[in-house]
């Protein structure tokens, strides 16, 4: 891996207007799990998983944005058993006061769970120079199984972490959701149960809103059956949050877990989200909320095929919002993978739908950022490479 040579495609685009039809190549070989993040200063932050020759297991790398393109990839020395899974995507969050914390799950290999997995975090206080030792995000013994987490930058320029948790005080299927925050550079504390009955193996969401205010949005088990998705909200930092909402009422009856969860977004127009369900049709669907997440508007269709999912969502200002997904697409006798996107208005109103990527590749799990009032980011796995290119909006 250390004599891996990286290739960085670098193309003279216009800072103010990137050309959308260029698309750069961040790593060769076995990559995948991209996720953006941003710097204390607002440069974007590319993160990737590359597995290591031969095993199922790899490290983590990141690249940092340099103008229009992207830094030579930084390794993690010490996140080099990450199990690439790209619902459970390793993470990095980076502090206002220069801290930077990466957080990724392993395999757990429990007999009480084979799918039972950890996290650990890492964290830097030198800009990426040196590393600390893993640390287990859950010290308590009876918890075996912690997964599909998300890290947020919170109103208090410290970080917040939930995860699904397999602790439970109920006689119910599905796991129990946590939260926890760091203390300084000591680490996450304070972890305490927030929902339960949560979907074992869709990704998580937590987002801050520009009022401070902290959301957090999973799939549901409702009624033991009803595998929909729900919204809570604390407004006290993470000290409580509120019941679950349901996001929307799609009735969506499954016997299993669909490995693809919910994304939210806000601006002075309110709060949006995006979801995949099967309930009442089937694919990517939008809505929003006014009062956070009291009640929603009736949820509207982004794409048309029917088995879209894996939706990201950014708000560029008050006046768009990108949505970005993976759908299948048949050639042939088989079916590939391409990304779409969607422009909406600040109020969630169509204004632009597209697809980005090729019918003739196999691409998904795309991640979208805002950059600038006309520009976003946007990264995915291209069949084991991590790639990116600005789209212009």
């Amino acid at each position: 891996m250390r004599n891996k040579l990286w290739i960085i495609l670098a193309g003279l685009l216009s800072a103010c207007h990137p050309n959308k039809d260029e698309e750069y190549t961040l790593s060769h070989g076995d990559a995948s799990c991209a996720f953006i993040s941003e710097t204390a200063d607002g440069k974007k932050v590319i993160s990737w998983i590359e597995a290591q020759p031969g095993a199922d297991t790899g490290m983590m790398y990141y690249a940092i944005q340099q103008g229009d393109t992207f830094s030579t990839p930084h390794a993690i020395p010490v996140a080099n058993n990450v199990l690439p899974h790209a619902e459970n995507m390793p993470k990095l969050l980076f502090k206002p006061d220069g801290e930077i914390i990466a957080m990724y799950g392993v395999e757990q290999h429990d007999p009480r769970n084979q799918w039972a997995g950890r996290v650990f975090y890492t964290h830097s206080l030198d800009a990426g120079k040196t590393w600390s030792e893993p640390q287990q995000l859950v010290t308590d013994t009876s918890s075996y199984d912690q997964r599909y987490f998300d890290m947020a930058l919170l109103p208090d320029g410290q970080a917040g972490a939930i995860w699904l948790d397999n602790r439970k005080d109920i006689n119910a299927e599905g796991s129990t959701l946590y939260f926890a925050k760091t203390s300084g550079h000591d680490g996450f504390k304070g972890e305490h149960a927030i929902a339960e009955t949560a979907c074992q193996c869709c990704r998580t969401d937590l987002y801050a809103d520009p009022k401070g205010h902290l959301h957090v949005a999973f799939r549901d088990i409702i009624s033991d059956s009803i595998r929909d998705m729900v919204h809570l909200l604390s407004v006290d930092k993470g000290a409580t949050f509120s019941a679950p909402v349901r996001i929307s009422a799609d009735n969506w009856v499954v016997r299993g877990c669909p490995h693809t969860g919910p994304a939210m977004a806000a601006n002075s127009f309110g709060l949006h989200c995006v979801w995949f369900t099967m309930g009442g049709g089937q694919g990517v669907y939008y809505c929003h909320s006014t009062d956070e997440g009291k009640t929603y508007s009736q949820r509207d269709t982004v794409s048309v095929t029917p088995m879209a999912k894996h939706p990201q969502i950014t708000a560029v200002g008050d006046d768009k919002l990108v949505i970005v997904w993976d759908e299948p697409v048949k050639v042939g006798r088989e079916f590939n993978s391409r990304v779409g996107y969607q422009v909406r208005k600040g109020n969630g109103s169509v204004t632009k739908s597209g697809i980005l990527t090729g019918d003739s590749l196999y691409v998904t799990f795309p991640v979208v950022k805002a950059v600038d009032a006309q520009t976003v980011l946007v990264a995915y796995t291209k069949k084991g490479s991590v790639c990116y290119r600005w789209l212009s909006i």
